[in-house]
């Protein structure tokens, strides 16, 4: 698909964070996909590929405030939800919001955190309001949260289970840069952080406009049956002990009728539904040991299954 069909004040947004994530096109379109789609993100790389740069360049652009919390194995719930204080002088206590309490969130290692303390953030990532002392606080809206993992330091980490992955709309990769996009970032570097000179190309009135529309966009019976074929197609695959669940369906659907409407169309096609299916089926599907002592992945079972699975086409009526 070209920019021409873009939608333009995304394509601003995206010509807006480019100025300082170089040659990561796709991933910020896809982080655009999850923030219009309601839903979260969930980024696996190493260390200093620019997740945290991406997030505040996000949050800049559309001048949402910006929230990053460091998950480490002693926080706690209270740290990440915020703590009900007594207040001598009002002799009542009063609820101090914590950093959940934004509208654009970086949890960063979030598998470094006990269970616990993910719970609460999922919490608010599934219900968009937290619990605290009982009382029931709602979150900002919009709400968004990329959450990072580091898929090297495993000793000291609580793995995600198959149940809060599954709260995530998107999973994906950054990858390093090339050698070109490198020496950008370096010849950059050298000036002003370009971070600090962004300035914001819409508003969060706008950007809930633009959450709005995108619910506009139609999807198709077809398109429909099409999506929970493929995943079905992960459940009675050879090589999956655990395959997409009815969440997973919703979630490639809104995905793909946020990613429609980015490019500027009304309607969902199947083209976008095979994109990105692998970036929301993939974290929601359990392998088995076998296939993964094998070496397949869950992107491969799901080039698979989208392979054998009839794609639905339009016939004309003469």
């Amino acid at each position: 698909m070209s920019r021409e069909q873009m939608n333009p004040q995304i394509e601003s947004i995206l010509n807006n964070i480019e100025k300082v994530m170089i040659g990561k096109r796709n991933v910020v379109e896809l982080s655009l996909v999850a923030l219009l789609a309601e839903g979260h993100v969930l980024l696996e790389d190493v260390p200093g590929v620019g997740k945290t740069m991406m997030v505040r360049a996000l949050a800049r652009s559309v001048n949402a405030q910006f929230k990053r919390i460091q998950f480490t194995p002693d926080l706690l719930p209270s740290d990440v939800t915020g703590v009900s204080i007594y207040n001598p002088k009002e002799m009542e206590f009063q609820f101090r919001p914590g950093p959940l309490m934004g509208n654009i969130i970086l949890a960063d290692e979030i598998n470094r955190t006990s269970p616990k303390t993910q719970s609460a953030l999922l919490e608010g990532m599934e219900e968009s309001s937290v619990t605290v002392d009982g009382v029931t606080h709602q979150l900002a809206k919009p709400f968004f949260v990329m959450a990072t993992q580091n898929p090297i330091e495993y000793e000291g980490t609580y793995p995600l289970p198959e149940a809060q992955l599954d709260r995530f709309l998107l999973k994906m990769k950054m990858g390093y840069p090339d050698i070109a996009e490198e020496m950008e970032v370096l010849n950059g570097a050298q000036r002003i952080p370009p971070i600090e000179t962004l300035t914001p190309v819409i508003d969060l009135q706008g950007l809930r406009m633009l959450q709005e529309e995108m619910k506009d966009v139609f999807v198709d019976e077809t398109i429909k049956r099409y999506i929970v074929d493929l995943a079905n197609g992960t459940r009675n695959h050879d090589s999956v002990y655990l395959g997409a669940s009815p969440r997973g369906s919703i979630a490639l659907m809104k995905a793909s009728r946020a990613y429609a409407y980015m490019y500027g169309r009304d309607y969902v096609i199947p083209d976008d539904v095979q994109y990105l299916a692998p970036f929301v089926f993939a974290h929601r599907i359990l392998l088995k040991s076998e296939a993964r002592f094998e070496g397949i992945s869950a992107e491969d079972v799901i080039k698979r299954v989208q392979a054998r699975t009839p794609v639905p086409v339009r016939r004309l009526v003469k």
